[in-house]
């Protein structure tokens, strides 16, 4: 296998995610080059040390292992076959790791189609948040086949403390994701509309939030996103449009599968609530504050409806 110093890597897509995973790659000893539509994302990158591009054809020109950090399926095709894309220029064998969260079908669509031009497609999304990307301290759920790995390896190492190898095929990693995101989003409404009920009862949610994470009913997103509601930040760590799309795809995989999803179906409509109320580029657990106004309710950082 070879060392960092002889792979090149691009990282598409510098947001909170891409970039933490960009500088761990970089701290790993690859060589990077980063791109993003952001002009001052890429100098940012560039001036801790990286390389910059302006088009994803740029940036995967030469390099061994192309990282895409983006929102969805539709902005991960267009950064592989859009004008500019980055199959125009990815070496043979190289290989496309992309950690977007989206529809297994679609997965296993761009695969293919990548595959045929003989180039490696690993169907790899992430969890964990900025910090841990950053740290290169991610989860990653990937899967492909046998080359993919291979010619990923190096790179899913420096960027992961847990890699979970799938699927010889893409479209398992794909799944598994959206197996956590049916979780993720449900557990936040559920904790959304606990924490704003307690408030409407005039406890201390403060108290409340001591109380829960020591007991039964406590979760890892109640842990993890309360303290934003008691603090009143809303800063977006995860925005709620993110659980209006990932909601949204879980509804059509249910659909096509006819396997009913009433509990992550109820939570979509608390994220489309939220979103309608003018929070969707909001934190996600913003899903209180919705609950907080159309109750009356008053929340740290906010004053009663």
């Amino acid at each position: 296998m070879p060392s960092p110093s002889q792979l090149n890597v691009a990282v598409i897509g510098l947001g909170s995610m891409g970039y933490g995973m960009a500088t761990s790659l970089k701290r790993a000893g690859f060589a990077v080059t980063g791109c993003d539509v952001s002009a001052d994302a890429v100098a940012r990158f560039v001036a801790d040390g990286g390389k910059g591009a302006n088009r994803p054809a740029e940036a995967a020109a030469g390099a061994d292992i192309v990282v895409s950090v983006v929102v969805n399926a539709a902005q991960t095709e267009a950064i592989l076959f859009g004008p500019g894309g980055a199959a125009e220029t990815m070496p043979k064998e190289s290989v496309f790791v992309s950690s977007a969260t989206m529809d297994p079908d679609v997965a296993r669509r761009l695969a293919k189609q990548l595959e045929a031009t003989g180039r490696h497609y690993l169907d790899a999304p992430i969890s964990g948040g900025a910090q841990r990307a950053a740290q290169g301290e991610l989860t990653i759920l990937a899967s492909g086949s046998a080359a993919a790995f291979a010619k990923a390896r190096p790179a899913l190492d420096a960027m992961a403390a847990k890699l979970y190898e799938l699927g010889d095929a893409a479209g398992q990693g794909a799944a598994f994701k959206m197996i956590n995101q049916l979780l993720a989003g449900v557990h936040i409404a559920a904790a959304s509309e606990a924490i704003a009920f307690a408030a409407k009862q005039g406890l201390d949610i403060r108290k409340v939030y001591e109380v829960i994470t020591a007991s039964a009913g406590n979760s890892w997103m109640f842990e993890n996103r309360m303290p934003h509601v008691l603090d009143g930040d809303y800063t977006p760590r995860s925005a709620v449009e993110i659980f209006v799309k990932d909601l949204g795809i879980i509804q059509d995989m249910a659909r096509n599968h006819r396997f009913p999803v009433p509990v992550s179906a109820a939570a979509l409509q608390m994220f489309l609530m939220t979103a309608a109320a003018g929070m969707g580029r909001d934190d996600d657990a913003s899903v209180a504050r919705m609950y907080a106004q159309v109750t009356g309710t008053t929340l740290p950082g906010s004053s009663k409806s």
